[in-house]
């Protein structure tokens, strides 16, 4: 990981997940699931915890999004395609609004919460 990546994470506002990611916790995971069950564990997450309100879930499309009630105002979209059956990949993009456009990290902090949990609740697939 290069200097200026670190930099520029630190002070940004916006994380998301990919496939080529240059840090390999903000990589896209797959899991060994169904996309309905995917959403169902994200969509239960954000439904179990005090601090994030759903905006919406689009099961056509693969999404779900949701913001932060508590602590820092925080905007996530989690975007779930299933690349064959029972293998579906899940990406997050989520963005820390603050009056300075800088979270200190924060944001790929959630990212990480987020992965943590559905590899609790979900198979992952290392190799794909």
């Amino acid at each position: 990981m290069s200097i200026g990546y670190k930099i520029r994470k630190f002070f940004s506002n916006h994380a998301e997940t990919k496939d080529r990611h240059e840090e390999k916790k903000l990589q896209t995971h797959y899991y060994k699931a169904s996309k309905d069950s995917v959403m169902k564990v994200i969509e239960s997450y954000f439904q179990s915890k005090d601090t994030y309100s759903i905006n919406a879930v689009s099961k056509e499309h693969g999404e779900i999004s949701a913001t932060s009630k508590k602590g820092k105002s925080v905007f996530v979209v989690a975007t779930i395609i299933m690349v064959r059956p029972y293998h579906t990949a899940v990406d997050f993009s989520v963005t820390t609004e603050s009056l300075l456009q800088i979270d200190f990290g924060y944001s790929s902090k959630v990212i990480q919460e987020l992965y943590e949990h559905m590899n609790k609740e979900l198979e992952l697939i290392t190799e794909h």
